[in-house]
């Protein structure tokens, strides 16, 4: 007898390979049968009228810190995700000497916006060396799988203290430290190491990280420990500032070890040719022999502009800075004043908080015809007749008084701001860039950005949007977005064990009542260690999720079962 037969659903196994109806069948932590007639189990599910998937795997979130208290991991958990990896953009926790724990603390709140006062409240730092923090993850029971990647931040501050905050080159001697510390992570199970070269990510004063501007020599000293294991991957995420050198280098690195480079690639406002001379970059490197690829998100991102989130137009006026004291119900009231909103319309940005904002998050003083109002359920791709600018020009008004007077009259009214990703007023280049196969999905930054970004929910919204409900343009098929945010993620970075739905592959499975999926508008809560302030995101349409073959949600509520673990690359 089976452990638990899924009966008569529709498979859309995550090969690619179109759906087909079918019984599957789970014994233990394995797939034990897809398609076909099951025999019984001790646990049976009707999924007549339901898909089901495998569990996805998501590649780019920022749980380094919520990993160690939180054995759920929402939202990301509640959204059919089953493995997730962290360790991203070159911020995490590991290694660490005592005297750093603050200088790590803040530079992932200042670039990942985790709440620093939650960080020191769930942070045990019952470790100092990479393969101490993993032993840590390991120790402790949770509901999904998990991974890590060496950071690049807490290794360099580990190897050159001071001089690495000071943004001061690697001598050799660092490098061959920082080789070898990486050498040792990747032995302990590291899916691969990621840096940062971006002006978006700066430290809690508004100087820059302590990657920003690490050398070439550098960044390949420590890549050539992938090759020596033949596993991971090398992550970046990169302003590009020369970008025929840094193309260069990468593709030297992949040319060398064999091993894949990755950065973050989206459509900034700032210059719309980009993407397509980097994907240019992508396939000259690929011809070349080197395996380079552009990770991707699938919609903009955009951040939650409200009273009660970290960011809005006018949180950067002095006039409005004053009211961020004040408890929400009480700024609410403040902000009612007819005489505070006088005084807030009237004022203007602070040039020294501007500057303490990432590149593009400074576009928040003038890019109104990118802002939107954010309704229920959310629409992340609005037409550019409903922005900010749109309205304020048909009701004669500015849209400054517009932006004000919505997010005074309740602090769940959210303004959707793009960031990047909308150059033009659809998703058609994030299409382009879905459908590349020099591609892989990611950039969900689940755990991260608190109170400002919610993508965590974006495995469901892929479906959602790109496969049933768009309207502004074509859609994809389910087997290609399935496919997209399961084997192709999986295989990507070693995690070959899962991703599908396969005899003798691990048994982690959606059962998805696909025209009942529905997400709600992010909603702001406090329940982070010390009341610490992040969004979430509900979902419904999730029948069932299985981890290891284990029920961990049943009908969007959690079974209480916590059989995920630590996966360690290279086992």
């Amino acid at each position: 007898m089976h452990s638990t037969v899924i009966r008569g659903g529709t498979i859309i196994d995550g090969t690619g390979k179109p759906g087909f109806t079918g019984d599957i069948a789970l014994d233990g932590d394995r797939i034990a049968q897809v398609g076909g007639k099951a025999g019984p189990g001790k646990r049976e599910i009707d999924a007549s009228g339901l898909i089901v998937t495998p569990g996805w795997v998501d590649a780019h979130t920022h749980y380094d810190g919520q990993a160690t208290w939180d054995p759920v991991l929402a939202p990301s958990s509640w959204h059919g995700v089953t493995t997730i990896l962290f360790g991203n953009c070159g911020v995490g926790f590991a290694p660490v000497r005592r005297k750093d724990h603050a200088e790590l603390i803040g530079l992932m709140e200042s670039i990942e916006e985790i709440p620093g006062i939650a960080l020191a409240e769930g942070l045990k730092w019952n470790w100092e060396s990479f393969p101490d923090y993993l032993d840590a993850l390991d120790g402790m029971q949770r509901t999904i799988d998990i991974g890590a990647q060496i950071p690049h931040h807490p290794l360099r501050v580990y190897v050159m203290g001071e001089r690495a905050i000071k943004l001061e080159a690697a001598t050799a001697d660092d490098i061959a430290e920082m080789h070898r510390l990486t050498l040792e992570g990747m032995k302990a199970g590291a899916f691969g190491f990621t840096t940062s070269r971006t002006n978006s990510h700066k430290t809690p004063t508004g100087g820059m990280v302590p990657s920003r501007y690490s050398e070439i020599e550098e960044l390949m000293g420590i890549g050539r420990a992938l090759g020596k294991v033949g596993y991971g991957a090398f992550g970046m995420n990169s302003d590009f500032d020369i970008e025929e050198s840094e193309l260069a280098w990468m593709t030297q690195l992949g040319k060398e070890t064999g091993r894949p480079v990755w950065f973050l690639l989206t459509d900034r406002p700032t210059d719309d040719q980009r993407w397509k001379r980097l994907m240019d970059g992508v396939r000259a490197a690929r011809a070349a022999g080197a395996m380079v690829t552009a990770q991707v998100p699938g919609r903009p991102v955009g951040v939650m502009l409200g009273a009660d989130t970290a960011l809005n137009p006018f949180s950067i006026r002095p006039s409005y800075q004053r009211l961020l004291q004040l408890p929400i119900a009480e700024r609410m009231k403040r902000l009612q004043d007819p005489a505070v909103r006088a005084e807030v319309l009237a004022d203007t940005p602070s040039g020294e908080l501007l500057n303490r904002l990432s590149q593009f998050r400074q576009h928040i003083v003038r890019r109104w015809h990118r802002m939107f109002k954010l309704g229920n359920p959310p629409n992340y791709e609005p037409a550019e007749s409903e922005s900010i600018a749109a309205i304020a020009q048909r009701e004669g008004r500015t849209p400054d008084e517009v932006a004000y007077d919505y997010i005074a009259e309740d602090p769940a009214n959210l303004i959707f701001f793009p960031v990047t990703g909308y150059n033009v007023a659809d998703l058609e280049v994030t299409r382009s860039m879905l459908t590349d196969d020099a591609t892989v999905l990611g950039l969900s930054d689940g755990g991260a950005h608190c109170s400002s970004i919610l993508d965590a929910g974006m495995p469901t919204w892929m479906l959602i949007h790109w496969v049933r409900d768009r309207t502004r343009g074509p859609r994809l098929p389910l087997e290609f977005v399935v496919k997209r945010q399961t084997s192709e993620t999986a295989k990507f970075f070693g995690l070959n064990d899962r991703g599908t739905l396969e005899v003798g592959k691990k048994a982690d499975v959606n059962v998805i009542d696909f025209n009942g999926l529905r997400v709600q508008k992010p909603e702001v809560v406090y329940d982070l260690p010390a009341g610490g302030r992040r969004l979430v995101q509900q979902v419904s349409g999730y029948k069932a999720t299985f981890v290891s073959g284990v029920p961990v949600f049943e009908n969007g509520a959690h079974t209480g079962a916590l059989p995920g673990k630590l996966v360690r690359a290279g086992r």
